[in-house]
């Protein structure tokens, strides 16, 4: 006995195609952040945010009284700040996403050379140009130019969505090993732990890098925490006292790709306040 199984009934429509065939659609999809090489650097492995919205709190765009901030294009982590007063005449700019360009003229040899240690090892590009009453001595060009340097950096910052915001390092020198550590918080603090042996390197007062330090991190509102474990040598104690915190300060700013454009606070916010 044999047994005829019933056609399957297809609807009138399916019978116009002879063979069915399953569509797949493909769609390429981008992660965000997406990214791109900034246009201010010649170093093609920093990354800055694409269409990241930036916004620079009014304290950074105010400055002080006797300080005016140039505005940035939005996509720029660029810092460009002129301070003038009775007593000096400062400009600062500063680009994080720099290669490490140093040109600093500030009146004071030796500050020129710290702060070249800053855009080398931080491979920011630091611009710097000051006059000021060293005449009488470095105190006010030395102020006033970290006064400057903290505003550029608060600045070239913005809302701070996306970076690291903490860093560390620490870097020694022949004898000399330095410690730096710092949050990019909004709130100014300043732990200062060297011991300096000498008064002086060349005609520069060692007692101007604490001064140097304090004034930087009061602009910037950044915490900052310094401390020597070895050094006799009060030269290579402060150089490698700017190396760590160049190389501190370069982690902290660049970009974490897992936070995916956030600001790096559970509050959601980081300011000056």
């Amino acid at each position: 006995m044999e047994l005829t199984l019933p056609q399957p009934q297809l609807h009138p429509k399916c019978l116009q195609f002879p063979s069915l065939k399953s569509r797949v659609s493909v769609f390429q999809t981008t992660p965000y952040p997406p990214f791109q090489a900034s246009i201010f650097s010649v170093n093609q492995r920093y990354l800055t945010p694409l269409n990241t919205p930036r916004s620079i709190s009014t304290s950074a765009l105010l400055g002080g009284n006797n300080t005016s901030v140039s505005p940035i294009d939005s996509g720029a982590r660029i810092g460009e700040v002129k301070r003038v007063t009775k007593e000096t005449n400062v400009s600062v700019k500063i680009n994080l996403d720099g290669s490490g360009i140093a040109d600093s003229s500030s009146g004071i040899p030796f500050l020129d050379h710290m702060l070249d240690q800053l855009a080398s090892h931080g491979l920011f590009d630091v611009h710097v140009k000051a006059t000021g009453d060293v005449h009488i001595d470095d105190h006010h060009t030395n102020e006033d130019v970290a006064l400057a340097i903290g505003t550029a950096l608060l600045q070239a910052l913005g809302d701070r969505k996306g970076i690291n915001r903490f860093g560390n390092f620490s870097a020694p020198l022949d004898e000399a090993l330095v410690h730096v550590s710092l949050d990019l918080s909004g709130r100014p603090h300043l732990g200062y732990d060297l011991d300096l042996p000498s008064q002086r390197v060349g005609t520069y007062d060692t007692q101007l890098v604490e001064h140097f330090f304090q004034s930087l991190v009061n602009t910037s509102g950044m915490t900052l925490h310094i401390r020597k474990f070895s050094g006799t040598n009060s030269h290579h104690i402060i150089e490698a006292t700017f190396k760590a915190f160049a190389r501190a300060l370069r982690q902290a700013t660049e970009y974490d790709t897992r936070r995916r454009g956030t600001i790096p606070s559970s509050k959601g916010v980081l300011s000056r306040s």
